[in-house]
This record gives structure tokens, sequence and C-alpha cells, in this order.
């Protein structure tokens, strides 16, 4: 395990939650993700069910979780199925969790821990006493599941062998919960913060005319991954100049020249938690007056959107009024005209040719994390504000984005200690 280890009482706890919004007489049941194989004798990185590690804290490839919170025998209210080592696997991949190290990791006793290839012979002792199963599958709105899950597999499995079982859906409850970030959950994204925090540190003193954007990155995940993160929490974005009007730009393959600007998308995961912030800073360690514009402009989006995260807001909403204010900082920059903003199609405004996507979206164990957009602000959701302006024409791209926690009375912004002022970042470029 890179991190340190997390105090179990979070899966308890995340557990106890979930057991609260299950129907009576229900099981239900949470599957690890695949482990894909490459062409040879390899396996692409494992990362794990997220609705599996938020209930267990296991982070081990073909575990299963079954949750039967009313069953009459209490060994099998709450069941994990863990894979069974061998002397062969030993050698080959390394140290599997024993029983007790898993009962240490998830908070569930060691009577309720069995091998996975037990799992057939203790689900029919559990199954039948159940009216209702809810299963498990990928229902994030920006999902593109090309491929047969673990999951869906199950689902299968499921059907053919126990027919007569009314199904429920669980991802509607996990997101109901996820969406909420308990304080230990928050100190995990604050770790992965602190670790985005000293790595851009690290670049505003790197970063020179003529380095490659993949120095740039390797930079980064020299930092990432000496601070115990597992590395980026995504496909990290290093666009310079033009590249930066690329939304999802990855190449980060040119050299960075003098006079351009670079926008900067990386952030670093810890104990599967993820930070997501972007920068854009001056190759040469100064704005144009032309790019301090554009800058301040975004800046201030950020700023007044930032304040409009608080408790009641609703997600369609707050986008609107973001809208509004990025239209006028357009205009004050002389990208849009007010007299065409006002005779403007109130479904296809102006101000999208410059800024063309969302300002937030919820973040925790995914990136772009599971929530409701049709549920209120509420205390303890986590978002991201992320305003841009990409002016395509001037080969210009800068979004700045910060992690904020809502809290009962506003927010809390979890990036505030990041450099994000532009006379802050000169000065650190410079000295």
């Amino acid at each position: 395990m890179r991190y340190e280890p997390i105090n179990n009482t979070l899966f308890t706890t995340n557990r106890q939650r979930l057991a609260g919004l299950l129907k009576p007489k229900s099981l239900a049941i949470f599957n690890a993700n695949d482990i894909m194989p490459t062409n040879a004798d390899g396996t692409m990185g494992f990362r794990q069910n997220n609705d599996l590690f938020y209930l267990t804290g296991v982070d081990q490839e073909e575990t299963i979780l079954v949750l039967f919170p009313d069953h009459p025998d209490e060994r099998f209210r709450e069941v994990l199925f863990l894979r069974e080592t061998s002397e062969l696997i030993a050698i080959w991949e390394g140290h599997k969790l024993t029983k007790a190290e898993a009962e240490q990791t998830s908070g569930i006793a060691q009577r309720s821990i069995y091998w996975t290839s037990q799992f057939e012979l203790i689900f029919k002792q559990m199954v039948f006493e159940a009216e209702r199963v809810y299963l498990n599958t990928n229902e994030h709105t920006r999902a593109e599941v090309t491929v047969q899950t673990r999951d869906a597999r199950f689902i299968d499995w499921f059907r053919q062998q126990f027919p007569l079982h009314t199904l429920e859906r669980v991802a509607p409850l996990m997101h109901h919960l996820r969406a909420i970030k308990l304080p230990q959950e928050v100190e995990l994204l604050n770790r992965a913060i602190h670790i985005t925090d000293t790595m851009f540190r690290r670049l505003l003193r790197f970063v020179k005319p003529g380095v490659w954007e993949y120095e740039i990155e390797a930079e980064m995940m020299h930092e990432f991954l000496r601070h115990r993160s597992r590395g980026a929490a995504y496909t990290p974005i290093i666009a310079s100049g033009a590249n930066a009007c690329v939304l999802h730009y990855i190449d980060n393959s040119a050299q960075c020249q003098d006079g351009d600007v670079i926008l900067l998308d990386i952030g670093a995961e810890y104990a599967n938690y993820n930070a997501d912030m972007t920068r854009s800073i001056p190759v040469n360690g100064r704005f144009t007056p032309r790019q301090r514009a554009v800058y301040d402009a975004v800046l201030r989006v950020m700023r007044e959107a930032t304040q409009m995260l608080r408790p009641g807001n609703l997600w369609d909403e707050y986008h609107r009024e973001v809208g509004k204010i990025m239209e006028s900082e357009l205009i004050g920059l002389g990208l849009l005209d007010k007299n065409e903003v006002a005779k403007q199609d109130p479904e296809a405004p102006l101000y999208k040719k410059y800024f063309m996507h969302g300002t937030s979206h919820f973040l925790g164990l995914d990136v772009h994390d599971v929530g409701n957009k049709y549920r209120r602000f509420e205390p303890g959701m986590v978002f991201t504000c992320e305003p841009g302006i990409y002016i395509r024409e001037e080969g210009l791209g800068i979004r700045l984005e910060n992690n904020i926690l809502i809290t009962e009375d506003g927010n809390l912004d979890l990036m505030a200690q990041i450099p994000v002022e532009a006379d802050e970042i000169e000065t650190l470029m410079n000295a």
C-alpha cells in the first residue's frame, strides 16, 4: 500500500449509511473492477471500483462485498470475499491481503470474510433470505461503456441463477451517499491537494522558454510519486500556446515558446481520492498585457462563481449565472459585442464560442465524481470551479480551477493556498 492506512471507521460508517437506505430484506452486491491484460504477460494498472473502495477500503482485485443488514444470521450481514493467495501468486505478484489484514482495513469481522472461491456456497446461504437484490452498474451521466464489465457479467449470471428475485439499482443510493464527503474523506482530498500544491510550486521554478511539455510532465510525476501519490488523478493536460485551446489536449509533446502561456490541468491522486487543479502560466515568467487582461477576467469569473457554490443553490441555475458573468467579461475584452449579445438566442449564448464547457463538477473518488445535478447543494459536497477563455484566433487559452467544499454557511476553497494571482505567479517564476 503506497498511502498511509485509513482508519476503518470511515468504511464502517459508509456501510451503515448505505444500510439505512436499503429496503427491508434486501441484499446488495459490489464487485471489484476487472484487471485488463496487455498483449503479453502484463496487465494495465488496476484501479479499484470506487463504490467497493468507499465501503471497504480494500484496494485489491477480485474482491466482492455482500451487504444484507437484516439477515437472521449476524455472520451474513456484511460479508467480504477475497482472492486467496498462494506461493505462486506471492512469487509473481506479491503479497495479498490476509483475512486479519482485511478486517483491519475494512472493519468487517474475520468470521465474515471468505475466499472468492467460496462465493457461490456462501452466497446461496444468503440470497434466498432476501426479497430484493441491489446490483451495481456504472450510471455516471458521462459514462461511455463499450466493453462488458465484471458488474455486467455478474448481473447476467445472477439473472440466470436467481430469476425470481426482485432487482434494484444500487447506483442511485451510492450517488446520494458519495456526494456528501465525510471529514475523513476531506482529509484525504486535502492530502491530494497538498501534493498538487508542492508539485505546482516546483513547476513554477522549472518552466522556461524552450522546455518541452513532456519534460514538465516528468517533473510533475516526480513530485507526485515522492509524496506517496500513485501519480496523476487523470491524464495530465500540459498545453502551451494554441494547444491550450484544445480542451482535452493530452499529447504533451510540443516545445514551449517564449511569449506563450501554458495551461496546466494537473492533479494528484492519493488513496484513490483526487485533486483537480488548473493553472495558466507564462512560459517566460511574464504575462503580456493582453494575456494578463484575459487571465484577470478568468480569475474574476472564478471568484464570483465560487461565491455561488453554497447551500441551497441548483446546478443549472448556477451555470446560467456564471454564463452571464462570463458574457460581461468577454464584452470587456472586446470578444463579444453587447448589441449582438442583446439579440442572441438564449439557447445558444454567444459566450460559448470562448467558454464552451461547464464551470463545475463533483469531485472525490472519481475526478468527475457521482452526484445528482437536480439535488440542491449541501454541506459536504465538493465541486471544482474552473472557468476558462479560449481564443483560438490568438492562440491563447486560459483556465483556472480550484476545489471547493460546501459548508453550512458558504464554502471553503481547499486550494486557497495554491498560487493563483498573476502577480504571485510571476514573482515565483522569477525568484
